[in-house]
């Protein structure tokens, strides 16, 4: 790939702004930004379509634009989970060491076996202690109600908060198996977030922006949102009976107990975009260091040996569907990203690396092609159809435009 010219900008700009623009007037999309980066560079960009579907108004920008700030939801973990390498770095975090030296509760996790004939939960002591390593890897047991029918009827019959509440409490729920025993997506990386302040003694956003945001000039990203960022701040939007856009009242952590470290980050696509090139150039950008070459090396390769990552089984289709990226192909999991093992249909090299976020937020990085992309919507259900398949017209498109 030309990775630099002028050429492969002006090459991307046509197709891709066609495919976005027609999306947006197809209504598969209320808004969208979206971009293409190498290490070094933007490749592309674009914005179409409204913040707040319907509700423009004379003298007020209401149309996507570059900085519309987004909630990232899930694409915070790679975030979180660079915070939590630099205190591994440090000497003040361990990969392997069970995290209840930092966090105690945790020494007093169980697993949920199932449920007597009364309804009661059955729980038993855990075999294994939960690691940062498990908890990097979504290999500590913990889950989602949103994709795990058991923790469903554990709320149900027990009356405890979800994890979803912002409440702490929400977040001691029994384990769905031994930690290290098999890879299931859930709620780890907000204890890693708790792990990060009991560390650091800041709160996690005060650590992140210290130690991070900051350096990479990511001015736009945050827990809280600023008067400047509301606004530029896109609202989440649903479809109706008739599948017309509606603007929901849904905003993350405005009264939560914590700030999130699996879903709780607010943010913009070229503050993410300097992220994602500080990943591609091996932990440095424009001069800052923010990881050592040999960490982001540990962070990008397979970490759950044969455990694979598998389908999830969506237990509430208002707020996401199955999830299953590039079904057939085998996927694990590094420290903080998704990891496709095998070369994607879209042509997404082998051992690329990506998540996204609940609210239809997405993002790759092909390290092999020293490339990455972008795409961000405030749409719900996560994976909505319409959603799938503009994200995958745009990586294809990417990829066939710059060969």
């Amino acid at each position: 790939m030309n990775r630099h010219s002028a050429m492969a900008q002006t090459s991307l700009t046509n197709p891709l702004d066609k495919l976005l623009q027609a999306a947006v007037t197809n209504r598969d999309l209320p808004g969208v930004v979206a971009l293409i980066t190498d290490s070094s560079h933007v490749l592309y960009e674009g914005a179409f379509g409204e913040r707040a579907f319907g509700q423009g108004t004379a003298g007020q920008n209401a149309n996507m634009t570059m900085d519309t700030v987004m909630w990232l939801a899930s694409m915070t973990k790679p975030v979180v989970a660079v915070a939590a390498m630099q205190l591994v770095e440090a000497g003040k975090l361990e990969l392997d060491a069970p995290v209840s030296n930092w966090l105690p509760q945790l020494a007093r996790a169980q697993v949920l076996t199932g449920f007597d004939h009364h309804n009661h939960p059955i729980l038993r002591d855990a075999k294994t202690k939960i690691t940062l390593r498990h908890l990097l890897t979504h290999t500590a047991g913990f889950t989602y109600d949103l994709w795990d029918a058991n923790l469903v009827k554990y709320h149900q019959v027990t009356g405890k908060p979800r994890s979803a509440s912002g409440k702490k409490l929400g977040l001691e729920l029994p384990l769905a198996f031994d930690p290290g025993s098999q890879w299931e997506y859930g709620i780890n990386y907000d204890w890693v977030g708790l792990l990060i302040e009991a560390v650091s003694n800041r709160t996690l956003g005060e650590y992140i922006r210290q130690h991070i945001t900051e350096p990479l000039s990511m001015t736009s990203t945050s827990f809280t949102i600023s008067t400047d960022m509301r606004k530029r701040l896109a609202k989440i939007h649903q479809r109706d009976a008739v599948q017309h856009f509606k603007v929901t009242p849904i905003e993350i952590g405005a009264h939560a107990e914590f700030e999130s470290g699996g879903a709780g980050l607010y943010s913009t696509a070229r503050d993410y975009a300097a992220f994602m090139r500080m990943i591609l150039n091996k932990g440095s950008l424009n001069g800052q260091q923010i990881l050592k070459p040999e960490t982001v090396a540990l962070m990008t390769k397979n970490s759950t040996g044969d455990l694979k990552v598998t389908k999830l089984h969506s237990q509430n289709q208002t707020w996401s569907r199955d999830i299953d990226f590039f079904p057939g192909v085998k996927k694990s999991w590094g420290l903080g990203f998704m990891i496709n093992q095998e070369r994607a249909p879209t042509g997404r090299s082998a051992n690329s690396l990506a998540w996204a976020g609940i609210g239809n937020t997405f993002f790759w990085l092909d390290p092999e092609n020293e490339i990455g992309g972008l795409m961000m919507t405030q749409l719900l259900p996560f994976l909505d159809q319409s959603v799938t398949r503009v994200f995958t017209d745009f990586e294809r498109n990417a990829y066939q435009t710059l060969r």
